[in-house]
């Protein structure tokens, strides 16, 4: 079988090995993660993780037909390639699409932070929240990931670099007889978490949901918290897809340069802000800042190689793969709205009868736009003050209709996984509840 490759030079000796096989061209993805959870259940510490993986995924074109062999720790090179080489025999020539490149290590990103600081992170943040609701029963997760990805082809490209992010999850479970009350927050940041404010976000649910209301039945204004409003974007990204554009389903295909949302909407990528930024795409394409919607005007769509090419336009640096065994395919990877001038106490002043959504249950909207959502956690608001909870309530509508009736975008955007959204005000959405 061979000897264990060495890690560190396990790019090259594929390559050489996969041109000595007689592929006319060869990448190799190489991806490691360390990750340290820290678990608290029932108000308390619970359990220290350490968790450590590594995978490489070798793609290779013989007699132009592509093969994808995939290994997760140590493994020989030889028979990686020779998987490579027997798979790219079941599947049809292609195009081949490489970008060229030379050496490059991109700057680290993030600082790592010591599990004994994330342990005295939990226990503030459970502190600050049993100190006003004893009776509460809180669960949490705070997690350091360093992560190190090196792409290497044959065409001379060579680069790499590593990401540290920390997250955290708070989940708090209020139980008031048979009423029985969930609220989850969490934090995806660099170099440091906020405790405090992340206790605050749930303070501040806990405070909203004390007492239960009736619900709206109609047609009324929806206010998405920052946390909810993720709701809207997933139906956005995939109408932005150049791959759907190819495939003829997304509704956006023949509207560049149109207007297909309110002007309140400005939606853009950024490879330089946040915890998910990204110098380059699993291409070995650079990735740039992108302004895909502008004020509502729909400007540009998301390509890797194979689908830029097809449309004409080229890469725009966005070729992911959805796995290490999958090749690329158009992906983001973060998502940013442009906040509004108004802050969320402000968009609830200026209601007169609305429902505020902070948590949903079920699947949210597909690339038809057409969504109906039961509300997991959400609020009544009536002449600028939330009055209390709604429960057993759904509303529904369309995410293309709803956006081209975009009332107001909220300041408060944060990080929504790789979504950095505010708060979103649409003007009327349809409501069902029981009374």
């Amino acid at each position: 079988m061979g000897a264990e490759a060495n890690w560190n030079t396990l790019p090259e000796q594929l390559l050489e090995l996969a041109k000595q096989a007689g592929a006319e061209a060869a990448e190799v993805f190489q991806s490691s993660s360390s990750a340290h959870p820290v678990f608290f259940e029932a108000n308390r510490l619970k359990q220290l993780e350490s968790n450590n993986l590594e995978g490489t995924a070798l793609r290779l074109w013989h007699e132009g037909r592509p093969g994808i062999a995939v290994a997760h720790g140590p493994i020989t090179a030889q028979a990686l390639v020779d998987k490579a080489i027997a798979i790219s025999q079941l599947n049809d020539p292609e195009p081949i699409e490489l970008s060229a490149g030379t050496p490059q290590n991109f700057p680290d990103v993030g600082q790592a932070v010591a599990v004994e600081q994330m342990i005295e992170w939990g226990n503030i943040a459970i502190a600050l929240i049993r100190d006003q609701y004893p009776e509460v029963i809180c669960e949490a997760e705070f997690e350091c990931d360093t992560e190190t990805t090196r792409f290497v082809n044959s065409r001379g490209l060579d680069y790499g670099y590593s990401d540290t992010t920390l997250s955290s999850y708070l989940g708090v479970e209020w139980v008031r007889g048979d009423d029985f009350l969930s609220v989850g927050d969490g934090q995806v940041k660099r170099d440091a978490l906020s405790p405090e404010a992340l206790a605050h976000q749930i303070l501040k649910r806990l405070h909203w949901a004390e007492q239960n209301v009736e619900p709206i039945v109609g047609r009324a204004p929806v206010l998405f918290t920052a946390k909810a409003a993720d709701t809207l974007w997933g139906t956005v990204q995939a109408a932005l897809s150049g791959k759907r554009v190819l495939e003829g389903s997304s509704p956006w295909s023949d509207r560049l340069g149109e207007q297909v949302t309110s002007s309140a909407l400005t939606l853009y990528q950024d490879p330089d802000i946040g915890p998910f930024s990204c110098p380059f795409d699993d291409e070995g394409t650079s990735t740039q800042k992108l302004i895909f919607i502008d004020q509502g005007i729909l400007r540009l769509f998301y390509t890797d190689l194979t689908v830029g090419k097809e449309l004409g336009g080229g890469s725009t640096g966005n070729g992911f793969r959805p796995g290490l065994g999958s090749a690329p395919t158009p992906g983001l990877f973060n998502t940013l709205i442009q906040p509004g001038p108004q802050t969320f106490t402000e968009l609830v002043q200026q209601l007169d009868d609305a429902i505020v959504i902070d948590q949903i249950l079920g699947e949210t909207a597909g690339i038809s736009g057409d969504f109906s959502i039961n509300i997991d956690l959400g609020y009544r608001v009536v002449n600028g003050v939330i009055q209390g909870r709604v429960k057993d309530t759904m509303v529904s509508g369309n995410v293309y209709t709803a956006l081209m009736n975009l009332q107001a975008i909220g300041q408060d955007a944060d990080w929504n996984g790789a979504c950095f959204t505010p708060s979103v005000l649409l003007e009327a959405l349809s409501i069902t509840g029981a009374r």
